[in-house]
């Protein structure tokens, strides 16, 4: 029997996420879940008058494909799924793995060679330059066990900031938008963390569900050579399989010059896999007010509302500083004070301040604004 909740949310990816009109075709790319949210949305894409284009995957299969991949299989691979990826105007990513470390043992050359034949030209240049899409999880006791929450509760919070006025947080978050615009010089201070650089003339871009849900944030990215200083994450991230924490970075003219955390041996694998790797593609303010506490998952955690993330790797082509790169790595501090504090001043003024805003016209993003 469907969760009648999912059709909810479905409604909102048809309708809000993806903005479907009649005669569009819209892929649905599913890991590890194949009813459900699926059928969900084959449902209401069908209700909009587009055309659903459905492919189900598996994570246990990526993993055996990936471990003896070689390079003439994945442009096979990338040829067929940058054909498909072509044929749609609207792409819907679910993601719903019972196991969220079962790409963990892919060796690191498979898993870059993979990254730079398949992922980077199929979802990196096409898929979101290209298309309207939006990537979303699929609640599953795994991920519920990362969260430390039962099922049943992680259900439930799940769907409710999954299905949040993401309208209301649109209105709200205008004058942040206008506000990043016309600023040139940025500094983040907080403990471990003293950084400076420009986003004067990158692009801004407002989250509120049209990418991924949940969604809250506003990015840009800095001027890519602009960066001095240092800043220590205190959020552990799960990437490509592996867990990462105690991270800190030194940054001198934009490039890390310096990277300490666990495990060291694969973060210095991970930032040698191009240059670009070592500079930054992306900054961001989150602030979902439903999304308070990490669980290694980057769809939630770079939402938590007090938070940032500082991306090493690949800009993106609406926020471009020119950098290129196989990763796109959101890496996120919270700055609220249960996390240790922090600010965030542009042009000289504070801006925020241990995760609250504290400019009149910006306070409408504070969490109890938010989630009224």
């Amino acid at each position: 029997m469907r969760d009648p909740r999912g059709a909810r949310l479905a409604h909102v990816i048809v309708h809000h996420s993806t903005r479907l009109q009649p005669g569009e075709a819209c892929l649905v790319e599913a890991f590890d879940l194949q009813d459900g949210l699926v059928l969900d949305l084959v449902d209401a894409i069908d209700d909009a008058g587009a055309i659903p284009v459905v492919y189900l995957r598996s994570n246990a299969v990526h993993r055996s494909l990936l471990r003896r991949a070689t390079e003439a299989q994945l442009r096979v691979q990338a040829e067929i799924e940058l054909h498909q990826m072509r044929q749609v105007q609207a792409y819907v990513g679910l993601r719903a793995a019972d196991n969220a470390s079962e790409l963990s043992d892919v060796p690191e050359d498979r898993m870059a060679l993979y990254s730079k034949i398949v992922s980077h030209p199929v979802h990196l240049d096409y898929r979101v330059n290209k298309t309207r899409w939006v990537v979303l999880r699929y609640p599953t006791p795994s991920m519920a066990q990362m969260a430390s929450m039962s099922t049943e509760a992680f259900e439930d919070f799940y769907y409710r900031v999954c299905t949040l006025d993401y309208a209301r947080m649109s209105e709200a978050m205008k004058p942040l938008e206008a506000r990043m615009r016309a600023t040139d010089r940025v500094h983040l201070k907080g403990p471990g963390t003293d950084l400076r650089f420009s986003i004067k003339g990158i692009g801004v871009v407002p989250c509120e569900g049209r990418r991924n849900l949940p969604d809250g944030e506003c990015f840009t990215a800095p001027v890519r050579d602009s960066v001095e200083g240092m800043i220590t994450y205190n959020t552990p991230s799960l990437y490509l399989g592996t867990t990462y924490d105690q991270l800190s970075f030194t940054f001198e003219g934009g490039r890390i010059v310096r990277a300490t955390g666990n495990p060291q041996a694969k973060l210095d694998a991970l930032l040698q896999t191009d240059e670009g790797a070592r500079y930054i593609g992306e900054f961001s303010l989150g602030f979902n007010p439903h999304i308070l506490t990490p669980m290694k998952d980057t769809l939630f955690d770079e939402k938590i509302a007090g938070s940032l993330h500082f991306t090493p790797g690949q800009a993106y082509g609406i926020a471009d500083n020119g950098n290129r790169s196989q990763i796109h790595w959101d890496l996120v501090l919270i700055q609220r004070p249960e996390y240790g504090g922090g600010e965030v001043w542009f042009d000289g003024e504070l801006v925020r301040k241990d995760g609250r805003f504290v400019v009149p016209e910006l306070e409408g993003l504070n969490p109890e604004r938010l989630a009224g």
